[in-house]
């Protein structure tokens, strides 16, 4: 993947010098801080001028984009940059109250002219228009132009949330200013003295870019080494610019932003770009995560097509939140079928459960759960005892979902039907179930195989049994650090033998305490008492435990899979 951008450190002051200037896209989150970040950055600052402290701090990564290299859009850092600069201006505003005062009033008004032309821009002498360096969003920057930068007193009625923490930013390291200086003749040259010192030691790594698809390149890759980017903030901003492009009235962008809020409120930012690809899979022909934004921005090209974007995907992010949470009370049946697939960890079904839900929930909700539970089947199949390719898996899931958005699996026997093509077949599902081996030292396989062996425990007896039931845990027949009982079996085959499927079973808590690593004659004693008719019947089936054993009543067991796990549709 070729992508155009440039890498660079550069200090504050480097930042802010030479004529650049930062804009905030219109429509990127609001100021968000609060005291918990405030409190973090002056002590990571404090610390700097401290006795042997560290030459510099590292603020992270700044994404910019722009066209010219002298104004730069923030596509990801605004928070970082915007409160720097409310830092600064409380500190503009402290020297400001020195020369009120009359504490060495020329200097400090000398100080504070000039610390304000470095690093927040500086005031047309004629009109006395500001031209700061750093521009906010459409809902902060009126307030941070208008009464931050002017160092007048701050007004506290009639503000938006976000305006409210910008004001109580301000008045919180104003705070701090003034508790660290304190109001002494010197104080102005020491705060100068400290802000000339501290633009020097803060650094960014600056990427900088020249449009949003490299943007959101650069997202990708950052995320993929656990540098966590808002490429949703990026997505938002362009839909966002598009249905702003003919002067859209303020109530229909604010429409807008409404729905845009109540989608993150159900993903949250992390999920979102997950849930978006979702989405798009479930209508349209499959894309590669990378590809996503690149492919969005392709047939998203105008206001009408942002407009009906957002309002899509919010609908579907109802669907995929509700088909991610097992416990939504608009499920019954469903939410067994719904928490399999969370166990099992199988992320590629989604695009059909998302096309299946909006198409046939309100009219058929027994197909619906149909499909719900063909889909679980399909994936304890082909994921977890087959252990088949999930890419392929995904690209026919997609080829699914696409038919089902667009009518032509217009019945839940279709979609059922469908499902046909990578459904493991009888015979091959019951030779890998036979071989298979579950390592329960994973969480996930652990509770596959109480998931196994309850299903078969129900068919067997009749009697179901909670599968997260503590009163009754994972047996090894055959123990994972058998003692010298064991000896006749080859150490270099016990780890094989060990987690095989046919080697577990059920066992009461208290019986599995007391069965530990014992021989197996002492088994078969506790295992002949036990409430579980899987267990109980292991003493009159098998006098000896061995590998012939294990794999005798694996195969059986294999049988009873094939018959429990099964869309009759399908085989």
């Amino acid at each position: 993947m070729t992508m155009n951008f440039n890498t660079t450190n550069s200090t504050f002051r480097q930042l802010l010098g030479n004529g650049l200037r930062y804009s905030v896209p219109p429509f990127q989150r609001d100021y968000s801080w609060s005291d918990l970040e405030w409190e973090e950055l002056w002590q990571d600052i404090e610390a700097l001028f401290v006795e042997d402290a560290e030459s510099a701090h590292y603020m992270g990564y700044l994404v910019l984009q722009t066209t010219n290299n002298k104004q730069f859009d923030i596509i990801d850092g605004q928070q970082r940059l915007t409160t720097l600069s409310i830092l600064i201006l409380a500190g503009l505003s402290f020297l400001k109250d020195m020369v009120s005062n009359s504490i060495d009033a020329d200097r400090n008004s000398q100080r504070l002219h000039q610390l304000k032309n470095d690093y927040i821009g500086y005031t047309d002498p004629v009109t006395l228009i500001e031209t700061p360096i750093l521009k906010l969003n459409r809902h902060n920057d009126k307030y941070y132009r208008n009464h931050l930068i002017t160092l007048d007193k701050l007004p506290q009625r009639g503000l938006h949330a976000s305006e409210h923490r910008i004001r109580k930013a301000f008045d919180w390291f104003k705070n701090k200013i003034r508790q660290k200086f304190g109001m002494e003749v010197a104080s102005g040259q020491d705060f100068a003295q400290f802000l000339d010192d501290l633009v020097d030691k803060l650094f960014f790594t600056v990427i900088t870019v020249n449009d949003e698809l490299n943007a959101f390149k650069v997202f990708e890759t950052l995320n993929a080494r656990g540098v966590r980017l808002s490429s949703t903030d990026l997505l938002k901003n362009y839909l966002f610019s598009l249905a702003s492009a003919d002067d859209l009235h303020d109530t229909q962008i604010k429409h807008l932003e409404e729905r845009w809020e109540s989608i993150i409120t159900l993903l949250g930012n992390e999920s979102f770009p997950e849930f978006l690809r979702v989405y798009w899979n479930s209508r349209h022909k499959l894309i590669r995560k990378t590809d996503l934004f690149k492919t969005i921005r392709k047939h998203i090209r105008n206001k009408e097509d942002a407009f009906k974007l957002v309002k899509e995907i919010e609908l579907s992010a109802d669907a995929y939140t509700a088909l991610k949470d097992v416990q939504d009370d608009r499920w019954s049946e469903e939410s067994k079928y719904l928490k399999q697939l969370s166990m099992y960890r199988v992320k590629q079904p989604f695009s059909v459960l998302l096309a299946s839900y909006e198409n046939f929930f309100e009219n058929d909700r027994k197909g619906f759960l149909s499909i719900v539970r063909a889909v679980s089947v399909l994936s304890f199949r082909y994921n977890v005892i087959c252990n088949n390719p999930p890419n392929e898996q995904e690209r026919f899931y997609n080829k699914v979902a696409v038919r089902i958005e667009s009518k032509e699996l217009n019945s839940v026997n279709l979609v059922i039907k469908a499902l046909e093509e990578i459904y493991p077949k009888d015979e091959v599902f019951k030779a890998a179930f036979a071989a298979k081996q579950l390592k329960t030292t994973d969480n996930r396989n652990k509770k596959i195989v109480r998931h196994i062996m309850c299903e078969i425990e129900k068919r067997v007896s009749g009697v179901g049994r909670d599968e997260n039931d503590d009163k009754f845990n994972i047996e090894h027949i055959l123990p994972e650090s058998p003692n010298d009982s064991w000896s006749d079996i080859d150490d270099t085959k016990i780890d094989s033998m060990t987690y095989r499927i046919g080697n577990m079973t059920l066992l009461e808590t208290s019986s599995n305490r007391d069965a530990a690593n014992k021989s197996y004659q002492e088994k078969m004693i506790i295992y002949s008492k036990s409430s579980i008719s899987i267990t109980k019947s292991l003493s009159n089936n098998y006098s000896k435990w061995n590998l012939t054993s294990i794999d005798s009543r694996q195969k059986k067991l294999a049988n009873l899979a094939t018959s429990i796990w099964k869309v009759s549709e399908l085989s």
